[in-house]
C-alpha cells in the first residue's frame, strides 16, 4: 500500500523521532511511505479556541495535499480526531460545495496508526522487540473520539520482550487538553498529579501513548520528579527490533 504520513505539526516540530519510527515500521511491513512536504496544521487549535473561520483555509490545504492519497496515517489520535470529527462541520461552515465533497472523499482515508495497523491491515504482531517494563496511557481523543479500543494494547501485547503492566485509572485524563493546560493550569496540574502517581505505582520504566502532546505533559512532570520513567510514543516501541 502507498501510505502518506500526516505527521502533524506538533510531532514535526518537537518529536521528529516519532515520524522516523513510523517510516521504519511501515516500510518493514512492506508498504511505500511518503511525507508530503506541503502539509501544515490540521487546525485543531484554531477550531477548539473559537477561530472556526480561520480553520477553513487549513482544511482546504489538507484536502489539497492529501486528496489523492491511498491512505493517510498519523501518530496522533488528537489530530486524526479533529479531521474525522470536525472537518465536516468546517466544510459546511465554508458554504463551498466543492470543499464539502473533498472532505467527504478524504476523511474515510485518514487513520490513527494503531487503528490502521489492526483494523485496516489486520496486523497484530509487527515484529517488534522492546525489553522494558511499559505501561500504556490511553489518551482522551483515542478513547472518546476515535474509539480505538484495544488496538494499541493488542499491538503492545505482541511485542517480544515487553513487560506490559496495566495503568490504574487509565481512562482518566492527564490534564493536558491543549490550551486547557494553559487556561486552567491549577486544575490541569491536579489531574496530572493523579496520573503521575498511577504511572509510578506500576513500577514501569516507560509510559507509552498514541499522542506526543499528552506524553509531553506527562513527561514534564516525570522529569521534574526525577522518576526515571521515560515517555515514549507507541510508534517508537513498535518500530524497535533486536537489530535496532
Amino acid at each position: 500500500m502507498h501510505i502518506s504520513l500526516f505527521i502533524t505539526c506538533f510531532n514535526d516540530t518537537l518529536f521528529p523521532e516519532t515520524g522516523r519510527a513510523m517510516v521504519r515500521l511501515l516500510e518493514r511491513l512492506g508498504h511505500t511511505v511518503e511525507f508530503p512536504l506541503e502539509q501544515t496544521c490540521c487546525g485543531q487549535m484554531h477550531y477548539n479556541t473559537g477561530y472556526q473561520e480561520e480553520t477553513i483555509p487549513l482544511v482546504r490545504r489538507f484536502v489539497e495535499v492529501f486528496g489523492q492519497a491511498e491512505a493517510i496515517v498519523a501518530p496522533s489520535a488528537s489530530c486524526v480526531g479533529m479531521v474525522k470529527e470536525f472537518y465536516h462541520n468546517v466544510a459546511d461552515r465554508s458554504g463551498d460545495p466543492e470543499l464539502m465533497e473533498q472532505v467527504e472523499a478524504v476523511v474515510p482515508r485518514v487513520f490513527e496508526l494503531s487503528q490502521f495497523l489492526v483494523e485496516e491491515l489486520g496486523v497484530e504482531d509487527v515484529g517488534a522487540y522492546y525489553p522494558h517494563r511499559v505501561t500504556y496511557h490511553p489518551t482522551c481523543h483515542s478513547l472518546r473520539v476515535l474509539h480505538v479500543g484495544e488496538a494499541p494494547l493488542i499491538l503492545l501485547r505482541n511485542v517480544r520482550g515487553i513487560d506490559l503492566v496495566e495503568l490504574p485509572a487509565a481512562q482518566e485524563c492527564c490534564g493536558f487538553g491543549g490550551t486547557f493546560a494553559v487556561k486552567n493550569a491549577d486544575t490541569s496540574m491536579a489531574m496530572l498529579g493523579d496520573k503521575i502517581r498511577h504511572i509510578k505505582d506500576t513500577g514501569a520504566e516507560v509510559c507509552a501513548a498514541a499522542d506526543n502532546s499528552c506524553l509531553m505533559h506527562i513527561g514534564g512532570a516525570l522529569n521534574r520528579q526525577r522518576s526515571g520513567v521515560e515517555p515514549v510514543h507507541l510508534a517508537e516501541i513498535l518500530a524497535s527490533t533486536e537489530e535496532n
